[in-house]
């Protein structure tokens, strides 16, 4: 694994390049918000995961992750914020990260959430390989086309362009059962492939970003069910 660590701290790049050779990646380190993108865009296609400090000098990481966004939607972003920054973790993934770590954090627990994040992307990218369902719609709803291998969602025949990864996973998970609710327990097992221990503030972020870039093509199809989670109904849209 090729991995962008953005981060101005350079203790935590030194303790981290040792957990990251155990694992034989290949790591590289920008200190600054405007290294950080000169090294982005030198290969913007060679990178398979990216940490992004969102406290950085020259260019904060807000603006970096806006900026990498516009030239990849898909490589795998997680943010790391400080304990008390909740509205920057909101944030961070409404602007189309991943995921986040709180600081302080554990080696070992950053090391697990790249592992997950990695197998998400790479079962997506399998199943990108498979050209053989290159024109297969993997979930068919009243309204809705979605399509695993060519990463297409369709809204009454209308395209829902610019999902990240994540909300595409969510979305999916949602409408291959439509009418089913499911908690925010369920989807953070389910798309992130690891514990949160209570923490459900991803969730919301995710769907609320899904949410305003359908209101864009067609009708809401994502609904809340109060006191349990989130369903996808599409049965009642006229």
């Amino acid at each position: 694994m090729k991995i962008l660590m953005i981060e101005d701290n350079k203790s935590v790049c030194e303790m981290m390049s040792m957990f990251f050779e155990k694992e034989n990646w290949d790591a590289t380190y920008a200190y600054d918000g405007e290294e950080a993108i000169e090294k982005f865009k030198a290969t913007p296609n060679s990178w398979d995961m990216i940490t992004l400090d969102l406290n950085l000098p020259k260019m904060d990481g807000m603006q970096v992750n806006a900026e990498i966004r516009k030239i990849s939607k898909t490589v795998p972003i997680i943010i790391l914020t400080a304990r008390d920054s909740e509205s920057d973790q909101v944030l961070g993934l409404e602007m189309g990260a991943d995921d986040y770590v709180v600081k302080p954090f554990s080696p070992i627990t950053l090391i697990a959430r790249i592992k997950a994040l990695h197998r998400r992307a790479m079962m997506n990218g399998d199943d990108k390989a498979d050209t053989n369902t290159a024109e297969k719609f993997d979930v068919v709803t009243d309204h809705l086309k979605l399509s695993t291998t060519t990463r297409e969602v369709f809204l009454d025949g209308k395209p829902l362009n610019n999902l990240t990864p994540k909300e595409f996973d969510l979305l999916k998970t949602l409408a291959q059962k439509p009418r089913q609710v499911f908690s925010r327990e369920q989807l953070l097992q389910l798309v992130w492939d690891y514990e949160y221990y209570g923490d459900e503030r991803t969730v919301d972020a995710h769907i609320k970003k899904i949410r305003q870039k359908i209101e864009k093509v067609g009708p809401q199809v994502i609904q809340t069910v109060w006191g349990v989670g989130y369903k996808f109904d599409d049965s009642e849209v006229k």
